[in-house]
């Protein structure tokens, strides 16, 4: 049934919702504002997110290089000396 009313408009002026019932130029009935003379609509703004900046207080908690144990090429893992057993032990005969 709306179809048969043509074309639905909100008046950019009042705000009024009418039918043009098909008529060429869509005025309104409330105001007489021709809805053809509308601005545009406004494009919604599209917040981007960009990646966050450390703040100063962020950078300083962040653990130091010295504070994170770290093993030298020189340095071996925890193996006891004691349970190495050198080759002249297995030469000897009991």
């Amino acid at each position: 049934m709306a179809t048969d009313l043509g074309v639905k408009y909100t008046c950019f002026k009042c705000g009024t919702k009418f039918y043009d019932m098909k008529r060429p130029i869509p005025l309104c009935p409330k105001c007489g504002a021709d809805q053809r003379e509308s601005p545009p609509p406004e494009q919604p703004v599209v917040e981007r997110k960009r990646p966050r900046s450390k703040t100063p207080a962020e950078v300083e908690a962040t653990p130091a290089d010295s504070d994170v144990p770290s093993l030298r090429e020189d340095e071996e893992e925890d193996e006891p000396e004691a349970d190495i057993v050198s080759e002249e032990a297995f030469d000897e005969e009991p």
